[in-house]
């Protein structure tokens, strides 16, 4: 029982890790496109990659158990949303983060 509980609890960071890995290639593959000759070969390769390894991480983190599937889940949102933060924290004007104000330029 305890074991199961473990188990259950640990779903949850590995989702994490998965959600992280799959938000955060999307991030930088869309990066790398932007300035990219083949936008389509780097969001195929990036789509079939990252689509892989987290079907192949869920699959390993479930253990072929259903009830392992939903921690893991929530883990993988959880990431989503952490990602989603820290690319719009980092996007943000440095005014908003405590740097100093400027005029905008009107010209």
């Amino acid at each position: 029982m305890r074991s199961e509980i473990l188990s259950l609890a640990l779903a949850i960071p590995e989702g994490l890790l998965l959600g992280v890995f799959f938000f955060g290639g999307l991030w930088w593959t869309i990066q790398k496109v932007i300035p990219s000759k083949n936008p389509g070969l780097w969001f195929l390769g990036s789509v079939i990659f990252r689509m892989g390894t987290v079907l192949c991480g869920f699959y390993f983190v479930s253990h072929v158990q259903l009830s392992r599937i939903f921690p893991c889940l929530l883990g993988f949102v959880i990431g989503r949303l952490a990602v989603g933060y820290l690319i719009k924290s980092m996007s943000q004007p440095t005014a908003l983060r405590g740097g100093a104000i400027h005029a905008p330029d009107l010209r």
